[in-house]
């Protein structure tokens, strides 16, 4: 690996099936240990129920007001600065509970791949 900028790029945001929006700041072959994504979930949405397998996902909030729901963990509100840990294969999903948009980072070890995301909403109701 060498050393390196990657500058912001807006513009690559996309909406995700999940329910929310992503930037992938960092994920690349070339840094397998790690990726670094912002989403954003717009107020009044609830991702869908999902879980990410063989990687550990970490929330750090930057904005907003969330709840959050891990595992058998009961639902906890989060803000600003909060972090959520994902450990692997734990169901999960994030409400916006604010009037403005839910900002936070996705850092994931390893990194992102989308293999390892499974969407499990149908079978939680």
């Amino acid at each position: 690996m060498k050393e390196r900028i990657i500058p912001f790029d807006e513009e690559s945001e996309f909406f995700t099936d999940e329910g929310c929006f992503i930037t992938e700041l960092l994920n690349s072959p070339d840094d397998p240990s790690a990726s670094v994504a912002r989403a954003r979930v717009e107020p009044g949405v609830t991702t869908r129920v999902h879980r990410v397998n063989g990687l550990v996902e970490r929330y750090v909030i930057l904005s907003g007001q969330g709840r959050v729901e891990i595992g058998d963990l009961p639902p906890a509100d989060v803000g600003h600065l909060d972090v959520v840990v994902i450990p692997p294969g734990s169901r999960q999903r994030i409400a916006n509970t604010g009037s403005e948009d839910l900002v936070f980072l996705a850092v994931c070890t390893p990194r992102f791949l989308r293999s390892a995301y499974e969407d499990t909403d149908d079978a939680q109701r």
